[in-house]
């Protein structure tokens, strides 16, 4: 931990009070139930497409060695913040120190980065099979892909690095209390004794045009995929239309509460809290649902790793 954290901690501002989601006691048990259910899926659904990706041999392939490293991130980006979310539903006191809700927010945008760059790649990779099938496995080489993932990390970080190296040097004063169940850049600035007008604009200009320029370049390459499959063949236009519609979908939740949040970072409204338990709960729970149970590949290795697995037990 920077010495410029442990000064500011010690001199300003111990801890952040978090006001959660509200509710009624019954509300809270159930929600607490709900979320708890949710994560479990997350845990043991991103696990399992990763373990199949590694024990089957028939899933060696650039698409789901990108789908297993989302997996990952995906368990990575629920775990900073649903845990302390579930835990904190049935205490009245939710408090997180100032160096657990700093570290909470860097390890948020580097998985928030990591993950747009990872579905980036993935478009990539659907649009040279179907644009580019003769190249795919020269375009798409072990090489580039382990380059991806690399390039995916090093965004992250430095996405995340740059904007905490201005709230890190913040002063804060008043109300230490953040209306939402994590913490994040714009609810931490509103509680800074500083100007917000500048630090709006870093997290805008930041934040708020990757996560644009991510989800317009996504929504671009499903339409090349789109144009390219019409030109070769109207009749399979539908059922590519339909793959695709499950993986827009995903997107578009996914993408929706950062718009929310970081094109405009400073909400008059707790709105984006709620929002963003479709990005920490519901996406993560949905990426394996799609990708395994809509894919064709991982419905077969599936089968395939049942069927061994009652053979060993009955030999």
């Amino acid at each position: 931990m920077p010495k410029s954290m442990d000064r500011l901690n010690n001199s300003v501002v111990f801890e952040f009070v978090l006001l959660g989601l509200s509710g009624s006691w019954e509300t809270k048990v159930f929600l607490t139930l709900t979320f708890s259910l949710l994560y479990l899926g997350i845990i043991l659904g991103n696990f399992f497409i990763v373990f199949l990706v590694i024990a089957d041999s028939h899933l060696h392939s650039p698409m789901y060695f990108l789908l297993a490293n989302l997996s990952l991130i995906d368990v990575g980006l629920s775990t900073t913040a649903v845990p302390k979310m579930i835990s904190d539903l049935l205490i009245e006191y939710k408090a997180i120190s100032f160096q657990g809700c700093m570290t909470q927010i860097c390890f948020i945008h580097v998985m928030g980065g990591v993950e747009m760059v990872l579905l980036i790649a993935m478009a990539f990779d659907r649009y040279a099979a179907i644009c580019k099938p003769l190249h795919y496995l020269t375009i798409m080489s072990p090489k580039r892909c382990v380059l991806f993932v690399i390039l995916a990390w090093v965004t992250g970080v430095i996405h995340a690095m740059s904007q905490f190296s201005f709230v890190i040097n913040l002063s804060f004063c008043g109300s230490h209390k953040i209306d939402s169940f994590y913490c994040d850049f714009p609810r931490i600035i509103q509680l800074a004794c500083a100007d917000a007008t500048k630090f709006e604009f870093v997290i805008a200009a930041n934040s708020g045009f990757m996560t644009m320029a991510t989800f317009f370049l996504l929504l671009l390459s499903y339409v090349f995929i789109l144009v390219t499959v019409w030109k070769r063949s109207s009749g399979d236009l539908a059922k590519a239309l339909v793959t695709l519609s499950a993986h827009i979908t995903v997107v578009v939740l996914f993408f929706t509460p950062c718009m929310f949040l970081y094109v405009w970072p400073f909400p008059a409204t707790s709105l984006d809290k709620y929002l963003f338990i479709v990005d920490f709960a519901i996406t993560p729970v949905l990426n394996h649902v799609i990708y395994t149970l809509r894919n064709k590949d991982m419905k077969i290795a599936i089968k395939r790793f049942s069927k061994q697995k009652y053979y060993v037990r009955f030999c």
